[in-house]
């Protein structure tokens, strides 16, 4: 029987697309968390209509419409939806593809930047904005431009300017390329129009990526080997995940300098700051393998980023308080880029190592917490950030905004974890509660624990 309601929700699930915008709905007695600045609004009604933010106002003076779906907001928190900006659409089977989104917009994921594209993300991204596909907006990226996927210099100005006529939306980097062939990219992109991003090529490096106005670097790549001394012998070949290993040799004088560099050449940083964590810190495989979310994911899934962890640790040159000193490090770095006032974006890169889609971006969100930028700020990077850096109609609660918001049952800025705490999900204007969100999960269970 339980196999039965499940294969039932899956169809559910994958079939029973949500049309866009398709009926009024007021969020009435509402406190609103704007995300235009730290402040809450309380005691408000906002009136969705036709996908966007019609109107907000006291609840004692916005009059609600006929036959409108009603929301009560009473001691509830009304925020912009977040954007994942380093995802991967890892399937290509509708049910697969159904599956990633899901867990992305249960947990208030309204936008996803993918970062590893391929043909096939065109039409989706065309079929989820026309309501076709049920999930959230998709940037996407084409297929990487890497050491073995361009042949020269020449070759990479070209595979840039295919892309662009093909109408993606930006270019990956990814590890390989010569000084050469990242700087034909960088020019062709740039006089094109065309953002690119990702991994800093080892043969350029995070100067010359400031230099040529990289659009956003992920993961932190390439900062420590551009703080390392002159003299350093950078642990004899040995960086590790991330060059975590190079972290005693670090200048870490030149933190402030790098980061003033990085807000003056305009370039975003998506640090994945919990994937790096995860992955060489002293949380156990036991402890991570146990989490909650884990049930949304494959047990052959979960047992290969257990042996993927375990391999990291046990590798030749691997120090344990090597890598604690290089978090430290990263999130020194990541205090230092706000600070400085160089933008950053909020990523987690999900689905990978004990990232799940959605949850792993609220653990992010977490870490730059524990970093040291308030709820407020933290949640920036989610939210009207990615606006400003996208140049899209979203990010902030007002009027005339695309209407992908999350309604909390306690306020974010008082605890980041409250951002965890959703009573539904509106993604284009369309309501989804926490019970519908919950049955679509339900369908995605891979154990047969309780929700």
């Amino acid at each position: 029987m339980l196999k039965l309601q499940r294969f039932l929700l899956l169809c559910i699930a994958v079939l029973g697309v949500v049309p866009v915008g398709a009926d009024t709905t007021v969020f009435v007695n509402v406190n609103i968390v704007p995300m235009t600045t730290e402040v809450v609004l309380s005691g408000q009604t906002v009136i969705v209509a036709r996908g966007k933010i019609a109107n907000i106002g006291p609840v004692e003076s916005v009059p609600i419409p006929e036959d409108a779906k009603i929301v009560d907001g009473t001691d509830r928190f009304l925020m912009p939806g977040l954007a994942e900006m380093h995802a991967h659409v890892t399937g290509t089977r509708p049910a697969e593809i159904d599956r990633l989104f899901t867990l992305f917009v249960a947990n208030g994921i309204t936008t996803i930047r993918g970062m590893l594209g391929q043909y096939s993300h065109l039409d989706l991204r065309a079929r989820l904005e026309a309501g076709e596909v049920f999930g959230p907006r998709f940037v996407t990226s084409g297929p990487s431009l890497n050491g073995r996927s361009v042949s020269s210099a020449a070759d990479a100005a070209r595979q840039v300017r295919e892309q662009h006529a093909a109408g993606y939306d930006f270019i990956k980097v990814h590890p390989g390329l010569t000084a050469e062939e990242f700087a034909a990219l960088a020019a062709t992109a740039n006089e094109l129009g065309m953002p690119y991003a990702g991994h800093v090529p080892v043969a350029a490096g995070v100067r010359e990526a400031l230099r040529s106005h990289m659009a956003t670097i992920d993961h932190l790549d390439g900062y420590f080997v551009a703080l390392l001394p002159p003299d350093s012998h950078g642990s004899g070949g040995f960086g590790g995940f991330f060059d975590v290993m190079l972290a005693r040799e670090l200048d870490s004088e030149k933190i402030a300098a790098l980061a003033a560099a990085t807000a003056m050449a305009g370039t975003w940083n998506v640090p994945t700051q919990v994937l790096v964590e995860q992955m060489v810190d002293g949380t156990s495989v036991t402890d991570l393998r146990n989490r909650s979310e884990m049930r949304y994911v494959p047990e052959s899934t979960v047992n290969d980023w257990v042996i993927a962890k375990e391999r990291q640790l046990a590798e030749r040159g691997f120090d344990p308080e090597t890598a604690a000193l290089a978090i430290d490090l990263r999130r020194r770095l990541i205090l230092a880029l706000h600070d400085s006032g160089a933008g950053l974006l909020l990523g987690s890169d999900a689905p990978q190592i004990f990232n799940v889609p959605g949850f792993s971006a609220h653990r992010e969100l977490d870490v730059l917490v524990a970093a040291g930028l308030t709820p407020y700020e933290a949640l920036q990077t989610g939210t009207s950030a990615v606006a400003k850096f996208l140049g899209s109609n979203t990010g902030v609660v007002a009027v005339g905004k695309e209407a992908d918001l999350i309604l909390l049952d306690a306020n974010p800025l008082e605890d980041i974890r409250n951002s965890r705490r959703i009573h539904g999900v509106m993604l284009r204007g369309q309501w989804l509660p926490a019970s519908e969100l919950e049955q679509r999960l339900a369908a995605y269970l891979t154990r047969d624990d309780e929700i």
